[in-house]
């Protein structure tokens, strides 16, 4: 079988490298890749929002399975177009696709069918918005409403930061079109979840829970990033939570899009807020998350082309998918300024005593050198039978990673481990 990747990041090479344990799989084509995609992956300089060649390649090539992993491939169409080209596809339509494409609508969504979420307003222009938040509890959080590299998103402690973050996004425009709507939301309190699930549209099967590590520095301190380190499973995310979580979220989901015409096939990502009144959905993403997939896929027993080709026939409910016991940790090592200004261009080596996955994220190949070319340059990932022991592992190959300008975190996990504890 011939398999073609869209994407190009550490989530990418995470379900490259699961799909290669399927032995009927041939040749994986990755478009556009990287530079370590490329030691598992044929990469193809083709844009993943080249809806058009990448079609165009996957008629050409005959591929027989296409993964369309990224936000704006997914919102833009492109399972839509290589479906009307004949070419099985895992991920959402252009119409489910939009459950990440515009808060607006999600929120929307949960409103109208009684899913739990942050209370909210809605503002498309700049004075309103600013007249609200004269008045509204603060601290406040400020969405962009389409997409924008998971950085979208504000948490403004202040009024005045509040009235800054309305400004960038509608006047400045930080976050270009993305931010000509804007959703103003409560703030929520508690630990957050991370679950990714396997849906067909008609049957969900959420994935090993996760713990995402947001801001640049230890301790929760810095900015913002696409994520500096995850850990699986969530020790805040119980049986009864997920019980609950089924029952209130996951279906009524599900049951909210297919009676808007929108069935989700794919893999739908729930970011959760497991508040003191209950769990309550911060976001959905419409695809594997970043670097979530990282220490999800890790712990999956189940053959995942398997579960994909079910996905996408809708005969998911057929599958017994099942996960190790075990825990993963990702560290993720970032350039030295992310996600701000930083050098590229530093050479990659990785010591041939390391014992962990290594998933890279922004990297190009060189005249044989692997050199960096990203903010979050990969992921070093390790299992083990629990979280301590995962983690203690991980720490250690970071070790065995090497490059110029290299920054990480040196507490992914405490807070997990301290829920344990």
């Amino acid at each position: 079988m011939k398999i073609m990747v869209v994407g190009g990041g550490g989530r990418e090479h995470t379900i490259i490298k699961k799909l290669k344990e399927n032995k009927e799989i041939t040749e994986i084509f990755a478009l556009p890749g990287n530079g370590g995609i490329a030691a598992d992956a044929t990469c193809v300089d083709i844009g993943a929002k080249d809806i058009a060649a990448i079609v165009e390649f996957a008629k050409e090539k005959g591929i027989d399975f296409a993964v369309v992993a990224p936000d704006d491939p997914l919102v833009l169409g492109a399972v839509d177009a290589l479906s009307d080209a004949g070419i099985p596809c895992f991920g959402p339509s252009k119409a489910a696709a939009e459950i990440e494409g515009s808060k607006v609508f999600s929120k929307n969504l949960m409103k109208k069918y009684g899913i739990p979420t942050a209370e909210y307003e809605v503002f498309t222009e700049m004075d309103a918005a600013l007249e609200y938040l004269k008045t509204a509890p603060i601290p406040t959080v400020i969405k962009a409403d389409g997409l924008a590299l998971g950085k979208g998103v504000i948490i403004a402690e202040t009024r005045d930061a509040a009235y800054d973050a309305v400004k960038s996004m509608m006047e400045d425009k930080v976050f270009g079109a993305s931010g000509s709507r804007i959703v103003i939301e409560e703030f929520l309190t508690g630990p957050e979840v991370s679950v990714l699930s396997f849906t067909d549209g008609k049957s969900i099967v959420p994935m090993v829970s996760s713990m995402d590590h947001k801001r640049a520095l230890d301790g929760d301190c810095g900015l913002n990033t696409g994520g500096m380190g995850t850990i699986a499973p969530n020790p805040y995310y119980t049986d009864d939570i997920a019980k609950e979580c089924m029952e209130k979220i996951f279906l009524p989901t599900i049951n909210a899009m297919n009676a808007e015409g929108r069935k989700f096939k794919g893999c739908l990502y729930f970011g959760l807020m497991l508040t003191p009144n209950g769990p309550k959905v911060i976001e959905y993403n419409c695809r594997f998350g970043d670097p979530e997939t990282q220490v999800v896929l890790p712990l999956l027993e189940t053959d995942l082309l398997t579960i994909m080709k079910a996905v996408e026939s809708e005969t998911l409910a057929d599958l017994d998918i099942k996960f190790s016991k075990g825990a993963a940790a990702c560290v993720v090592m970032a350039s030295k300024g992310y996600p701000e200004h930083y050098e590229k261009g530093f050479e990659i080596t990785v010591d041939e005593t390391c014992e962990a996955e290594v998933f890279v994220a922004g990297a190009v190949l060189r005249d044989g050198k692997l050199l960096t070319s990203g903010g979050r340059v990969l992921g070093v990932v390790a299992t083990a039978d629990n979280l301590e022991n995962a983690l203690t592992k991980a720490y250690k190959e970071v070790e065995k990673v090497h490059f110029d300008n290299a920054f990480y975190r040196h507490d992914i996990g405490k807070r997990a481990l301290d829920a344990l504890k």
